[in-house]
């Protein structure tokens, strides 16, 4: 495994201090765009999920010399780059006008959208459970929950651990893949805070039924926080080239309080960074953190970060503003062409089954023998799917690189011969998967089981961050 991680050791060795002498220009960056041009060999064919949204190098070119020009600039030193809240607000202000922030102000003149900037999709969840745990104290909620569909994206569970708030987990239903609004209206008590829906979810690419958790958000005066982080900046294109498996779910519904939207996947931006809108400012304001006492001066931050370099906020905004509404259109089109047209062709198998009604990004399972089968076999053609498990599926997000000519067809026959080699080898174990052994477990095997997964995981995570071993 070691190898796999450390590929390059034998290449170039492994520094454990500084080097005795500098290395030259050229060489840096010779042996940098040497890497760079191997590693994007990976998604350039067009056969990895999710990961690279855009695909595009001459868009990249762009995006990263406006990145080049402010990446030594901090943004918390705003009297020394004022570029940086212009730039800021455009960003939270497109995205907000993507996500029809106008209809708030149409129902209450008194409010209006705005939003934070965060370094992802986990700083903006993370942000917003902060928001809302002080929010519901400032109520008098001294021990605030949280409800969220077992699809949730694991950022909230993190939220929650570092936040102290008690997790309400409902259920999802097994064929829509979807949250039961009953189930989260019966969930809520006099300590909710904050419901959860997404839109749309990880692992199966749905979206939640948003409009009837608005209905319970208004009706119980709790919060309702979207998470659109991967669906926010492509979905709403989907709705306006008139797709119908697209249902509301922004602030066109008066109970939702807030949205979080990654601008580094379908907004094709530089990694690092993402949108939490809020409804109103006094939302916001929860998760602000000031120091007016410290003997460095009054401290100040909108969210958990403090410093940040203004190179991403740059790269962000020239990528919006270079493709515009009709650039982000022609690519979202050529996406959700491709993405049907790709589940057509998992349909066209009995054996296997699409999870719920998906758009952009898709999973299926099968019945009829362990789905990692085909994931070994279709491995071998260069295809990289996501493992789900609960149940074992196999998950793929569509991005721009799936739009290249000719990769559907691709698609087509290797998924054919991969439903081939999954009959023939029914009843073996696959190669590949997720987690398996948890079937037919006592609970107290499948709390041993668990923690063995974790203090695995562990072990992997200080695998790729020690270094090689020596």
């Amino acid at each position: 495994m070691a190898n796999s991680i450390f590929p390059y050791t034998d290449r170039f060795g492994v520094l454990e201090g500084l080097p005795a002498e500098p290395m030259a220009d050229a060489d840096i960056l010779a042996l940098l765009a040497d890497l760079a041009s191997k590693e994007d060999q990976r998604w350039e064919g067009g056969k990895c999920s999710g990961t690279t949204y855009g695909g595009d190098h001459e868009h990249y070119a762009v995006v990263a010399e406006a990145y080049s020009h402010f990446l030594h600039v901090n943004t918390l030193q705003r009297d020394l780059c004022p570029s940086m809240s212009h730039m800021e607000y455009e960003i939270i202000t497109m995205t907000s006008d993507l996500l029809h922030g106008e209809a708030v102000t149409q129902l209450d003149p008194n409010q209006k959208v705005c939003g934070v900037i965060g370094a992802g999709g986990t700083e903006s969840i993370l942000n917003a459970v902060l928001g809302y745990r002080n929010w519901a104290q400032s109520r008098g909620i001294e021990h605030p929950q949280m409800i969220l569909p077992d699809t949730a994206h694991p950022a909230f569970l993190k939220g929650a651990h570092l936040f102290g708030l008690e997790l309400v987990v409902v259920p999802t239903d097994p064929v829509s893949t979807l949250v039961d609004p009953q189930a989260v209206r019966a969930a809520i008590t006099p300590r909710t805070a904050v419901i959860v829906g997404s839109a749309g979810n990880y692992a199966y690419g749905t979206i939640d039924p948003i409009e009837a958790l608005s209905a319970i958000a208004v009706e119980t005066g709790v919060g309702l926080h979207v998470d659109g982080c991967l669906g926010g900046w492509i979905l709403p294109w989907g709705q306006r080239l008139g797709y119908t498996n697209i249902p509301v779910f922004d602030f066109r519904l008066p109970g939702v309080t807030s949205i979080s939207a990654d601008t580094h996947k379908y907004g094709y931006g530089p990694k690092g960074v993402s949108v939490l809108l809020w409804r109103d400012a006094s939302y916001r304001r929860h998760h602000y953190f000031v120091e007016p006492d410290w003997n460095g001066g009054i401290y100040a931050s909108a969210a958990l970060l403090g410093s940040r370099s203004g190179g991403v906020i740059a790269g962000t905004w020239a990528g919006m503003r270079r493709l515009g509404t009709p650039g982000y259109l022609r690519k979202a089109k050529a996406i959700f062409e491709a993405a049907f047209a790709m589940q057509e062709h998992v349909r066209s198998h009995p054996e296997l089954t699409i999870m719920g009604d998906p758009s952009f990004c898709f999973a299926f399972r099968s019945d009829e023998f362990d789905v990692y089968h085909v994931n070994d076999r279709m491995k071998t053609n260069g295809w990289r799917f996501n493992g789900l498990q609960h149940p074992s599926a196999l998950h793929f997000c569509v991005t721009g690189p799936q739009t290249q000519p000719g990769l559907v067809d691709a698609w087509a026959a290797e998924l054919q011969d991969g439903v081939a080699y999954a009959r023939e080898h029914i009843g073996e174990q696959p190669r590949s998967g997720s987690m398996y052994g948890g079937a037919g477990l006592s609970p107290a095997e499948l709390a041993s089981a668990r923690s063995e997964s974790i203090r695995g995981i562990g072990m992997f995570i200080d695998l790729i961050t020690d270094g090689p071993p020596s």
